[in-house]
């Protein structure tokens, strides 16, 4: 049965995109035969849709143009934030830090020095200032044995400008140490030892020359272990004189 006329447009669109069903297909073959309206319109979409596919052959783009075009169609990026504005902000804060950490840890120091200074201060001021009164080095070493958690040397001041007076037991930040005490004229002089590698280290440097400490004078360092403070209100090359036969006693 011929197709009419009136259904053409959408049904010869349909036949020539092959897109019409099969069985209608033989039907269109038949009226377009017969009808040269259909024939025509036929032909002129036959046209305009080679003049459409030689138009874009033609006019192909650019890979210029397609990256252009993808530039101006895509979504725009979020501008990345300039992280050298925060420079100056981090050295300030890093400085900021770095003063606090200085100014603790010298607090700590000098609270600690202030304790050595207490130690020292105490044992001049008391009745009984020793628990072991002697000068005899080989009897002052063997009397804390047993009283502290470690040994050390006492050195032999025979000849020297320094006397031995004797010893005690003290405790610094709940460690316990040794004290000595020792004589040089008319002024008296301590020597502490505490243990440097326990769980609770005691915030002094690892050395320092004799210097100035709540009107004493002050020497510390570390050797095999141990922590030595010499304290007194001598002058320093006194207290490093001390110090000194006591280094060489515990090298």
């Amino acid at each position: 049965m011929p197709i009419p006329c009136d259904q053409n447009p959408i049904t010869l669109a349909s036949y020539l995109d092959g897109e019409l069903p099969p069985d209608q297909i033989p039907a269109m073959h038949e009226h377009i035969a017969t009808c040269p309206q259909c024939a025509s319109e036929i032909a002129e979409l036959t046209s305009l849709k080679s003049s459409l596919r030689a138009a874009r052959g033609h006019h192909t783009p650019t890979l210029e143009f397609r990256k252009k075009l993808q530039q101006q169609i895509a979504p725009p990026r979020r501008p990345r934030p300039n992280m050298l504005r925060f420079i100056p902000v981090a050295l300030a804060l890093a400085a900021m830090l770095l003063l606090a950490f200085t100014w603790t840890q010298h607090s700590r120091r000098q609270d600690a020095f202030s304790e050595v200074a207490d130690l020292h201060v105490n044992a001049l001021a008391s009745t009984n200032p020793l628990d072991v009164i002697s000068t005899d080095r080989h009897t002052v070493k063997p009397w804390f044995q047993g009283r502290i958690p470690f040994s050390f040397n006492v050195p032999e001041l025979t000849g020297s400008e320094f006397t031995l007076l004797g010893g005690r037991v003290v405790y610094l930040h709940q460690q316990p140490g040794a004290q000595l005490i020792v004589a040089m004229r008319q002024h008296k002089i301590s020597v502490l030892i505490f243990q440097a590698s326990s769980g609770q280290a005691l915030p002094f440097p690892v050395s320092t020359e004799a210097s100035g400490h709540n009107a004493f004078t002050v020497e510390t360092w570390q050797s095999n272990g141990l922590r030595f403070l010499v304290i007194g209100d001598v002058d320093a090359t006194e207290i490093e004189r001390l110090a000194q036969s006591l280094k060489q006693a515990n090298s």
